[in-house]
């Protein structure tokens, strides 16, 4: 045992012995115990994005803090499950960090945990090199993730990369972004788990953060199917269609085992479903969580999976 684990059983036995009204009621007394700028931050930050609940205390409208405390209490064997699964103390301790944040507002240990040595997705403690990759980045947005690579292993460490990106005026920017680079396929494609047309819902204030909605102005796919070739690594970052995309490429995932990057933040229960989701189509993965962002509020969480 250690300060990390005791900490964690310490606030997992507070929340265990909460009903779902109570732990309302505690989140929503730490929120009013924040100053007033805080709390602001706060509530513009969630309507920004629209990922995790409204907060508008003049008009009662607590969304946010009905979904926490749901979403916490209805899955604290899930949030087990994640926190003993997990390969590193980094790891644990950024979900302990995590927790914290939701149901105390600690902002100092999750502002400790983010990663200032490496480049976004890219740990070299967990994958120290790469060698004939052939890599899928979905949410490639203007090719960020991309550079990051290559400037991370080389020009020579990969055989492909596929982006995917589904807005057509960012798409624009991504090819001119990779073109100067061989075997990189861009696709005007979204991916989730059935094949089909989609619209984009866009983000004014935030166009990473464009959304897919129900429509027919781009076409949609799967991995399985729009991929042939094996792939070996696979990055998501896809405003909260995670889970779809990993339906899509289950069997890349159950045959190829690639290298996994995928948001878990878009959605409070993403946390522990999306590994979940993983280890139940290939349970030979270490599991890793890093935090490329988030101080004030746990952004930028990266499931990182790799094969054993």
């Amino acid at each position: 045992m250690n300060i990390i684990d005791n900490k964690f059983n310490e606030l997992y036995d507070f929340l265990s012995n909460l009903s779902e009204e109570e732990l309302f009621n505690h989140i929503l007394k730490q929120y009013k115990y924040l100053p007033t700028k805080m709390q602001m931050i706060h509530k513009n930050y969630f309507d920004r994005f629209q990922f995790w609940g409204r907060i508008d205390l003049d008009n009662q409208n607590y969304e946010y803090f009905e979904l926490k405390a749901k979403d916490i209490s209805n899955n604290l064997d899930s949030i087990l499950w994640l926190y003993n699964r997990l390969n590193d103390y980094s790891s644990k301790r950024l979900l302990l960090a995590i927790l914290d944040n939701w149901v105390n507002y600690n902002v100092d240990l999750l502002s400790s945990t983010i990663d200032k040595q490496n480049k976004h997705y890219f740990d070299l403690d967990l994958i120290p090199n790469c060698q004939n990759e052939v890599i899928v980045d979905l949410g490639a947005y203007v090719g960020d993730t991309v550079l990051d690579y290559i400037s991370t292993y080389g020009v020579d460490s990969y055989k492909k990369i596929y982006c995917y990106e589904i807005t057509s005026n960012i798409y624009q920017k991504l090819i001119a972004n990779t073109i100067p680079f061989k075997n990189i396929d861009c696709r005007l494609k979204a991916v989730k788990d059935k094949e089909g047309c989609i619209s984009v819902n866009t983000n004014t204030s935030d166009l990473s953060s464009n959304r897919t909605t129900s429509g027919s102005d781009i076409e949609c796919v799967t991995l399985d199917k729009d991929i042939v070739e094996p792939i070996t690594m696979i990055k998501m970052d896809i405003e909260g269609d995670e889970p779809y995309a990993i339906m899509g490429a289950s069997n890349h995932i159950k045959n190829d085992s690639p290298k996994l990057m995928i948001s878990l933040y878009h959605n409070n229960r993403h946390l522990w479903e999306l590994p979940k989701m993983v280890d139940e189509l290939n349970p030979s993965y270490n599991f890793y969580m890093r935090n490329y962002c988030g101080s004030l509020y746990p952004t930028e969480i990266v499931l990182i999976a790799v094969p054993k």
